[in-house]
């Protein structure tokens, strides 16, 4: 089942990551729990790009649902090309997507998915609003 990305979305990063032989599971493919790994990278990657969250943070994002359609089984050996989008930023949270393709095959996306992230503050565990940094970023 394909899920449309919304309109509004926009494209904040994308990154290579190669398949490691350690990501197949018994069956030869690439594990599903692995792709929810490969977000995460794209994910942080994006976040720590920004240079608004770093180790000690009082405040930062926390995953409050996260989902995946699985298209293709992925294999052993290859790579990676994710790609990764924010949308409908409200007052302490936003949406992301991920698509996942091989470098080989541009273009057909084996993998989709997302995440609701909302910003927190770690000491109260209640969210707060979303840094102006950040709005500006996400751009809505």
């Amino acid at each position: 089942m394909r899920f449309h990305l919304p309109d509004d979305k926009k494209l904040a990063h994308e990154m290579v990551i190669p398949i490691r032989w350690g990501d197949m599971d018994v069956m030869g493919h690439v594990n599903n729990t692995v792709y929810f790994r490969y977000f995460e990278i794209v994910r942080l990657d994006w976040v720590f790009k920004l240079g608004g969250y770093s180790g000690g943070a009082t405040q930062g994002p926390v995953i409050v649902n996260a989902f995946c359609n699985f298209l293709g089984q992925l294999e052993f050996p290859g790579d990676i090309l994710v790609k990764f989008y924010v949308a409908k930023p409200g007052r302490s949270s936003f949406d992301t997507f991920v698509t996942i393709e091989r470098t080989d095959q541009p273009g057909v996306i084996w993998a989709e998915g997302g995440a609701k992230m909302v910003w927190t503050d770690y000491t109260t565990r209640k969210s707060i609003a979303l840094p102006e940094w950040l709005r500006e970023q996400i751009g809505h």
